[in-house]
């Protein structure tokens, strides 16, 4: 009797891991489909002369002539969301988190390696077109405001292609910052499969920054009609250029870029500003910010892969355990809001930028815990794992692909329920191909203004997200919940890439 009993409870435990096994194996095809469309939303966004293989093919041809009102080639690049503008700050960022998900997770990425490094390669040739004149480094590409004043077609858009540039007496170190910091990233990304064009980029990376760093001062003030209030920075430049320099010194190991992270990190504010509906707000302790616009939190999580456990892990890795900290509901020194159904908050508008961002440096932390053996982050009395970080960003993930209150993923294309009225001027207008006359300034507000869905799917794009209730209206009108970016997609291409591999959080 007794060895029935064993028999019966060795089956129902062989049947139980078979089962998780399963559950393992469609959890990572999950991922994998979720990482393959991630990476095709780029293709959606792209300016310029489209290529052959071009799979998102309801997009066609735009922007062709950008740049030749400054004598320049500026044609290429990314739009920035639902906009027909070159914004190059929170491009050049979405550049950096695509190649810092590839240095960090493209082991893991399979045949999407290829479409990943190809996202990055569209970003970084413009950003060398963007930087091909010593002393220049375009700002942004477009009039933002007759641009708004529109919804039309980016194939047949007839609003001033007006490029904003910044230089020596003009200057703007936050995107020349940023700027370099994108093309160092990205040619360590491909420094094993283009050795080549890797050199190309961290060599402009160095020109850049040695600009960006030796002519100081905001773009706001140089070239604030191009990029304001849209992409303002109101933190300073500092945090980019050390971000820069970060960057720098990981792929090159050149000591030179270390001691300049050393002599300046005393110098960032603690604090930073945040602009919400149009006023300025006091966003709080600059350590926990990461996105377009601050650089904080992930100097201190990139440096620390590279310090942790030596003479000179401070104030990095402090710095990077208290942001841990800052994120974890059960920490005593939590600052981030959470909705009913566990997605992360931050003020200002389109949410889930902030959820993917920090949700992505959790990863690397997490890998460098492993690494080095560090053990465990203390927050206050609580002691978090390297696993509890793994398992954090896969509830953020999780969430953001259908595990809500509402059952709704918010990738669109991804699941059987997703955003059909996304705030996108190319997915809401007939396709070039459905009407190849052009659709003028004001023809579109009809086709902005309709309760009908999307006609063309920008597969893969994530939306700015629910309401702090948990609640999404789908309203093609609300742009903060309804509006995709590169820069929430960005960071989501690394945290994909790592989950489809590893679907469970490890120790």
């Amino acid at each position: 009797m007794a060895t029935n009993k064993c028999k019966a409870t060795l089956f129902i435990t062989l049947a139980l891991m078979l089962v998780g096994i399963m559950v393992d194996r469609v959890a990572s095809q999950d991922y994998g489909d979720a990482l393959s469309k991630c990476i095709l939303f780029f293709e959606g966004q792209r300016s310029g002369k489209l290529p052959s293989n071009q799979r998102m093919n309801w997009r066609k041809d735009s922007a062709l002539k950008d740049g030749s009102d400054v004598a320049m080639d500026l044609v290429g690049g990314y739009f920035d969301a639902g906009d027909n503008v070159k914004f190059n700050f929170p491009m050049a960022f979405s550049t950096t988190m695509l190649g810092w998900s590839v240095i960090e997770f493209g082991q893991f990425m399979g045949p999407e390696l290829k479409n990943a490094l190809d996202s990055i390669r569209w970003g970084t040739d413009y950003l060398l077109k963007s930087t091909n004149y010593p002393g220049k480094v375009t700002a942004a590409v477009g009039d933002p405001n007759a641009d708004h004043d529109c919804w039309e077609r980016p194939e047949d858009m007839d609003t001033p292609r007006t490029s904003y540039v910044v230089n020596q007496t003009h200057p703007g170190s936050e995107v020349s910052g940023e700027t370099a910091a994108a093309l160092a990233a990205a040619s360590l990304a491909f420094q094993s499969t283009d050795k080549k064009y890797s050199a190309v980029l961290i060599n402009r990376a160095k020109q850049v920054f040695d600009f960006a760093d030796k002519f100081r001062g905001t773009y706001k003030d140089s070239v604030g009609a191009g990029v304001c209030p849209f992409y303002c920075d109101y933190n300073g430049y500092m945090d980019e250029l050390l971000w820069a320099a970060a960057w720098l010194f990981k792929v090159t190991n050149d000591q030179t870029y270390w001691n300049y992270l050393e002599k300046n990190i005393p110098h960032l504010p603690k604090r930073v500003t945040r602009l919400v509906d149009g006023v300025l707000h006091d966003g709080g302790e600059s350590f926990a910010e990461f996105g377009w616009d601050d650089k904080y939190a992930g100097i201190n999580v990139l440096v620390s892969g590279m310090v942790m456990n030596t003479n000179k892990s401070d104030p990095y890795v402090p710095l990077a355990d208290k942001f841990v900290c800052t994120l974890l509901p059960e920490s005593p020194s939590k600052s981030v809001a959470y909705s009913p159904g566990g997605l992360m908050f931050k003020t200002g508008g389109s949410n889930l930028q902030h959820s993917t961002a920090l949700s992505f440096l959790l990863l690397p932390y997490a890998q460098y815990l492993k690494k080095f053996k560090k053990g465990t982050v203390n927050c206050d009395n609580v002691n978090v794992p390297a696993s509890r970080l793994e398992e954090m960003a896969k509830g953020q993930m999780d969430y953001i692909l259908g595990k809500n209150p509402l059952g709704m993923s918010y990738m669109v294309g991804f699941s059987q329920k997703f955003p059909q009225r996304i705030h996108h001027r190319g997915s809401s207008l007939p396709s070039m191909a459905k009407q190849p006359q052009q659709i003028k300034c004001k023809d579109g507000t009809p086709f902005f203004q309709t309760k009908n869905p999307n006609p063309n799917l920008l597969i893969g794009a994530i939306v700015g997200g629910p309401d702090e209730k948990d609640q999404f209206p789908d309203d093609r009108t609300n742009a903060p919940e309804s509006e995709p970016t590169t820069y929430i997609n960005a960071p989501f291409v690394g945290i994909l890439a790592y989950f489809k591999a590893n679907p469970k959080p490890s120790i």
